[in-house]
């Protein structure tokens, strides 16, 4: 069994080199733009709780399980300038696990006197640990010191910044996640001084945007896109459509694939650039609650080992006290 999970290990490594993706992949992030930008935090106006699980490749032995659980809002008294945030995320590959820990807080600029359109500039700080259960590696040689003896971690500190703009109809935002890995030695050495060549992050790009189309009082339609870059790799496309169908169900289908924008030194020609198909709905169970799940085909070579991934998800409302004088605005991004 161990093998086997040492096997996969390296298998997954090869496969996520391939496609230069470290961070986590979520499906329904449309529904939680906090993880893809801190300069989210505040949009909803009211406090707000997202919690996200995704089980990858279901059926195939060490395939990655990830989760992440964040909350944002307003400041109080503050004419909702300024938009807070905090994020918890994990990702667990065969042995090795990241674990991060972010505050976010975003300054809100009112673009109109609706106060229906707002830029926000947004940071965030952070750490992430990462950790590798040496138990489930197995040594060709007996007594080889880069074996690590049981769980060994370390912890990294980590920033991310970006830009949100919005109106009741559309949406864009531009983010840079995992800063420090720009300047800092990606290696790792564990708390006994043994150096790790596992998947520290690189630094990212997201760059999102969409919008909101009316067919009838019933259902509306949010086509969005969302482009991830490392800068080492093919770049990571989402296009995604959803309807919601009588403010209370949301509908659609995501398709993500890779695209070589400009050329990499570390890019193969000959890569695959097949990616997954997302099927997804969220229905809201009350007027604040709201349920999701998703589930992706692989359509690449890799369909044949596994059966597909699936994510749920729940987010809730804590709406403030009315106030006769606030312009609220419905909430689609």
């Amino acid at each position: 069994m161990k093998q086997k999970i040492l096997i996969t290990f390296f298998i997954i490594l090869c496969i996520k080199q391939a496609q230069a993706q470290q961070d986590i992949q979520f499906s329904q992030y449309v529904f939680n733009g906090l993880s893809v930008n801190p300069a989210y935090a505040g949009y909803k106006e009211d406090l707000y709780f997202n919690a996200v699980y995704r089980k990858q490749w279901v059926s195939f032995p060490g395939a990655p399980q990830s989760g992440a659980v964040s909350m944002d809002g307003l400041l109080k008294g503050d004419s909702k300038k300024s938009g807070l945030g905090g994020q918890i995320a994990w990702d667990q590959l065969g042995p090795q696990k990241t674990i991060s820990l972010f505050a976010s807080y975003a300054y809100r600029i009112q673009l109109d006197n609706d106060d229906t359109k707002r830029l926000s500039i947004g940071l965030a700080f952070g750490a992430n640990q990462y950790s590798l259960d040496g138990n489930a590696l197995v040594a060709t040689d007996q007594g080889d010191p880069s074996i690590p003896t049981g769980t060994l971690s370390a912890i990294k500190p980590d920033a991310r910044m970006g830009v949100y703009y919005y109106t009741p109809k559309l949406f864009a935002g531009l983010a840079f996640m995992d800063l420090f890995s720009l300047y800092a030695d990606r290696s790792i050495y564990l708390s006994n001084g043994t150096l790790v060549a596992t998947e520290k992050k690189a630094a990212h790009m997201y760059l999102s945007f969409g919008g909101l189309v009316k067919l009838s009082d019933n259902v509306k339609l949010k086509p969005s896109l969302l482009v991830k870059e490392d800068f080492h790799g093919p770049t990571s496309i989402d296009l995604n459509l959803l309807a919601l169908l009588s403010e209370k169900l949301w509908v659609g289908a995501s398709y993500r694939t890779a695209a070589d924008l400009w050329k990499k030194e570390a890019v193969n020609p000959g890569l695959s650039k097949s990616g997954a198909v997302s099927l997804m709905m969220e229905f809201f169970a009350t007027e604040n609650l709201r349920v999701g799940y998703s589930y992706d085909f692989i359509t690449s070579g890799l369909s044949n080992y596994q059966s597909g991934s699936h994510e749920i998800s729940l987010g809730l409302l804590f709406p403030g006290k009315k106030d006769a004088s606030r312009i609220k605005s419905p909430r689609y991004f």
